[in-house]
């Protein structure tokens, strides 16, 4: 029986970042040196395929540091950690690697560098995302005022409007993040913004690639977990873009065939949390179903690198 035809637009970049791809290193590398187990507080990466394989290496995942025996090292995921966490740990006598990805970890420095100017910080984020949370602990409370969407600016309630400044989610909707800013400067002329863009080159490039392949396709699948943020935002950013029918799924096995009846261009991306062997799965199973054509639709050419924590490049 002949197989129907079907083009597969696959967006590139796609899947992991420089960040994601340092923080599972640094798991690998704490279990190799400390040996089994090593305890990872939070998901190191939403992403179930990553934190099962971990899991079968040798890493227990838990969410509070307090879950976590004194004499066993703990890694802290990419997603960063409040000050109070690593307080913690060295109140404990803990050995720990913290495995924030360092665009975080540069948030958290303008938060702080801010805070000792004088100013109240403004977040654009997701609330209870770890994260944000890790962002807002790295001041007092009060410190950090939190806003999601625009209406939420015109809610908040300022120490003094003069004295202020934004920080940002680094895995948010670039489009809907700029509407955000736009309605803080708005209302507070004054606010000062970071010095360069807190919305990571990964989530950029992710969703660029995602506008371009747009037009070219009758549906998009983002592979990615739920709870990750930037592949949820890939699938705001196709529908936004016109894709009627824009879906996430974790593996092959989540695609919903009746609905891709009749399709004949479909739009593969991945969340920057997301493993290619998980893209390559989805590519089969599509094989294994239609004729395909495979095209690439790159818009960038990412070359960053992060190192890993010395204390984990020096011998045991």
């Amino acid at each position: 029986m002949t197989k129907p035809g079907l083009t597969l637009y696959l967006a590139a970049p796609r899947g992991f970042c420089a960040g994601v791809d340092r923080a599972i290193k640094i798991v690998e590398m704490a279990i190799e040196k400390w040996g089994a187990p090593v305890y990872v507080r939070h998901e190191i990466v939403h992403n179930k395929y990553v934190v099962d394989g971990l899991r079968a290496k040798g890493a227990i995942f838990v969410e509070e540091l307090d879950e976590c025996p004194a004499d066993r090292p703990v890694v802290f995921s990419a997603h960063g950690v409040p000050k109070s966490v690593p307080a913690a740990a060295e109140a404990r006598k803990m050995v720990y690697v913290d495995a924030t990805c360092p665009l975080v970890s540069k948030v958290h420095v303008e938060a702080e560098r801010h805070h000792e100017a004088g100013l109240q910080m403004v977040m654009i984020g997701h609330a209870g995302h770890p994260e944000t949370l890790g962002t807002m602990g790295q001041l007092p409370p009060g410190e950090v005022i939190l806003v999601e969407t625009v209406d939420d600016v015109a809610r908040i309630a300022v120490r003094d409007p003069s004295r202020l400044a934004f920080i940002t989610q680094t895995t948010l909707s670039v489009d809907d993040t700029a509407e955000i800013v736009a309605a803080l400067q708005a209302r507070f002329p004054a606010i000062v913004g970071p010095h360069k863009e807190d919305i990571c080159y990964a989530t950029t490039n992710r969703q660029a690639s995602v506008k371009a392949i747009a037009p070219l396709i009758d549906a998009l699948l983002v592979i990615g977990a739920p709870n990750s943020s930037n592949s949820r935002r890939l699938v705001e950013v196709g529908r936004a873009a016109g894709c009627a029918y824009a879906q996430l799924v974790q593996r092959a096995t989540d695609i919903d065939w009746r609905a891709l009846e009749g399709v004949r261009a479909i739009g593969i991306t991945a969340g920057a949390s997301a493993p290619e062997v998980l893209v390559n799965e989805v590519i089969a199973a599509f094989e294994a179903r239609y004729d395909v054509t495979r095209e690439q639709v790159e818009t960038a050419v990412e070359r960053v690198e992060f190192k890993v924590p010395r204390v984990l490049r020096e011998p045991a």
